[in-house]
């Protein structure tokens, strides 16, 4: 063996020497696994103050708002407060930069929602009876046809015309009856307090008063079918008024003398706002028993009369 290929032999040896006592390389971590997917926590969201126990709100739909005055740091807010306790008006509800206050826009919310259950609801026929009234209808089949057909809410149907004139006396002095209108809300929240408080008022003036009813699906001017139909002196129609965001319980009375069909509306007489918050009930009654005395006294309604 020359001496060249001895001293690759032994660079050789060296090598794989040197390569043994080299420490073991450190395996590379493995890439971490991707983080699985959470739903983002939810957003501190306040509750107002009104908040009661374990954050639940009470019933916001009870909340006077002539009372509720949300401001914060106002200028003469005690006067402004005096002020708006005169009317229901949404005034003095605060703002949270340009948006409304969580309470307000709930009890927008809450209004809105009690105004679509009084326009699309009936009233509960148990209900009727136990005010000592009959039901009849209008021309109208259904709700749907009532708010799309104001025609058909003017006038009785056949059945409900044979029906009053089986049921109700001919030529009464006055005569009464209940309607749905645009709020159901309005007759089951007024009418216990407001019919008998009416009826008492012309018993106490001894006036001849017909036999009442309830007509479903009715408007304003079913009142001038019925004055025809039982000729009666004074006709008197207590309605649910169409329901807003102040309230949807409001019933108005209209009464007319001697009311034809077709007549101007011109010759009604309207006593409107009728509800807790308005006029109450019973005074409303009272009330109207005294319009419907100066009506046979003077033989006029409407703008012919002078209140």
């Amino acid at each position: 063996m020359d001496e060249a290929t001895l001293t690759r032999i032994i660079e050789q040896v060296v090598a794989e020497l040197a390569q043994d006592e080299r420490p073991p390389e450190k395996p590379e971590a493995p890439a971490p696994a991707p983080a699985a997917w959470t739903e983002p926590a939810a957003p501190d969201i306040r509750l107002p103050e009104t908040a009661g126990e374990a954050g639940c709100l009470p019933d916001i739909t009870e909340i006077d708002i002539r009372e509720q005055y949300l401001v914060e740091r106002p200028e003469h807010g005690e006067a402004y407060a005096d002020l708006k306790r005169n009317a229901p008006c949404r005034l003095g509800i605060g703002k949270a930069g340009a948006r409304y206050k969580t309470l307000p826009q709930l009890e927008f919310r809450a209004a809105h929602s009690a105004a679509q259950d009084a326009v699309f609801s009936d009233v509960d026929e148990a209900f009727v009876a136990s005010q000592g009234l009959f039901l009849v209808q209008s021309q109208c089949d259904s709700k749907d046809t009532y708010l799309t057909r104001p025609d058909l809410g003017r006038r009785l149907s056949k059945a409900a015309a044979d029906t009053i004139r089986e049921r109700c006396r001919d030529h009464p002095t006055v005569q009464i009856y209940v309607s749905d209108g645009l709020s159901s809300a309005a007759v089951s929240a007024n009418i216990p307090d407001l019919l008998p408080a009416l009826l008492q008022g012309l018993q106490n003036y001894k006036i001849d008063v017909g036999t009442p009813f309830f007509v479903r699906y009715g408007r304003v001017g079913v009142m001038d079918e019925v004055s025809e139909l039982l000729g009666a002196e004074v006709t008197c129609v207590l309605i649910g008024e169409r329901p807003g965001l102040i309230t949807a319980e409001s019933m108005s009375a209209y009464i007319a003398y001697r009311a034809t069909v077709g007549m101007p509306e011109a010759r009604r007489t309207v006593l409107s706002n009728i509800h807790r918050s308005g006029t109450n009930p019973a005074e409303a009654g009272a009330h109207i028993a005294d319009i419907i005395k100066l009506m046979l006294e003077k033989k006029a309604s409407g703008t012919d009369l002078k209140l």
